[in-house]
């Protein structure tokens, strides 16, 4: 028998599928806290404290410099500390940030913080602690899944992974929406807190890893380690460069949307949250069809992941504009979360197949890192657009890079990736 027939090789082994389960909810989990906070929580918390709507995208922007640098740093550090110790860290520091978050955010609200300046320095701390370590998770669990699957199913290993994430991410605000309209505003903080304390446990304890992943022989003095400058890599570069972009518009209009909502249908504070959440329950069912039936249903190549899930978040940019109406509003989202669910695999998994083995740890932190690093510079095309220059300029402006990305993608990206060779990329290897 041979060893890619054999039922032990790569993801068909049953506490491999449980491993897998692991991971994806602890995305889950990181992804609903991260844009419950953007998206749901604070818009109305920043209007209700009577701060200006630029600071809610400032809080996130100094997170998002620090998940983009820290991301990186924490995919090559898997290759020597191992993706479970690695995961298990990103997990109880984003604990730590939320609840530090909520706590912060609670003791404002009741009056005992009572400047502004004071009160955006603690929420601004707060979040740049998930930037700093919560960052651990993403890059962890990717490789974990890449060590651990056949090139040809990575695609859609992958998918199911980051489908995890991107489910969370659009989830996330309609979970907040349920739960604050009953508990109260920041109910919701607390609770991811404590699950994500819980998946920390989980994975340190639960997740197999009996076999470290491959990593480089020490070093001599002045020798490059493996990996160094692979963003620059011709092979992962155009990968990178999409994600960037794409994470440049998905912030826009997360963080946009909510301010959207309150304004067109003339809502605010904690009602507002009851528009928004179906609205991204809509968003999340797309991306849930577009990443656990689409994708493996279809077959499509990354560069038809790319460029469908472009020009279908571009329709969703291009429908907020003109509307009042809150289906439409719905509507938008659920184009939103297609786009989202079939863009995003696109590229991190062919990142993953553009590179051997031993570097499966580096460029998982490198699609992290750029899935963070345009939500940088997204503040300033969002919510600051929004309030100085018109309301409808952030999503304009995101449906016509969207249309761009869609064009790069079918010019530089090839119709059937050659896969990087490289024999000793086995799975059997691994736990």
């Amino acid at each position: 028998m041979s060893v890619e027939s054999s039922p032990q090789f790569g993801q068909d082994r049953p506490d491999r599928r449980g491993a897998f389960r692991l991971l994806f909810f602890a995305l889950l989990a990181v992804g609903a806290g991260n844009t419950m906070l953007v998206s749901a929580i604070l818009p109305p918390l920043i209007r209700d404290l009577g701060l200006p709507d630029w600071m809610a995208g400032a809080i996130f922007s100094l997170s998002a410099a620090m998940w983009a640098i820290c991301s990186s740093f924490w995919g090559r550090k898997s290759n020597d500390l191992g993706r479970r110790r690695v995961a298990a860290i990103g997990m109880l520091g984003f604990s730590v940030s939320m609840l530090l978050f909520g706590t912060f955010a609670a003791l404002a609200m009741a009056g005992y913080i009572k400047s502004a300046l004071v009160v955006f320095v603690c929420l601004l701390c707060s979040r740049t602690l998930f930037g700093l370590i919560g960052s651990a998770t993403n890059p962890a669990a990717q490789a974990y899944i890449a060590d651990r699957t056949r090139r040809e199913d990575r695609t859609s290993e992958i998918a199911s992974l980051t489908s995890g994430f991107s489910f969370g991410a659009v989830a996330g605000p309609a979970f907040a929406a349920a739960a604050g309209a009953v508990f109260g505003l920041l109910t919701p903080v607390f609770m991811i807190s404590a699950i994500a304390a819980v998946m920390s446990f989980l994975i340190f304890t639960r997740l197999p890893e009996h076999t470290p992943p491959k990593r480089e022989a020490g070093l001599k003095r002045g020798e490059k380690r493996e990996g160094d400058g692979l963003w620059r890599d011709p092979r992962v570069l155009p990968y990178l460069i999409f994600a960037v972009l794409l994470s440049i518009v998905t912030g826009v209009l997360m963080q946009t949307f909510a301010f959207a909502i309150m304004d067109k249908i003339e809502v605010g504070g904690a009602e507002a949250m009851q528009f928004t959440g179906p609205a991204y329950t809509v968003g999340a069912t797309g991306t849930l069809i577009s990443q656990l039936v689409l994708i493996p249903r279809l077959k499509m190549t990354n560069r038809t992941l790319m460029i469908w899930g472009a020009l279908t978040l571009s329709l969703g940019a291009f429908l907020i504009v003109p509307t009042r109406e809150f289906a439409v509003l719905v509507l938008a989202q659920f184009f939103v979360g297609i786009g989202q669910g079939l863009a995003r695999p696109g590229f991190s998994s062919g990142a993953s197949l553009a590179v051997g083995s031993s570097l499966q740890g580096n460029v998982a932190g490198l699609v992290i890192s750029a899935n963070g690093m345009g939500f940088i510079v997204s503040p300033f095309f969002g919510p600051w657009m929004y309030e100085h220059v018109h309301p409808f300029a952030p999503f304009i402006g995101a449906g016509l890079m969207l249309l761009f990305m869609a064009g790069f993608a079918r010019l530089v990206f090839p119709a059937n990736q050659v896969m990087e060779d490289d024999p000793d990329d086995r799975p059997e290897i691994y736990d």
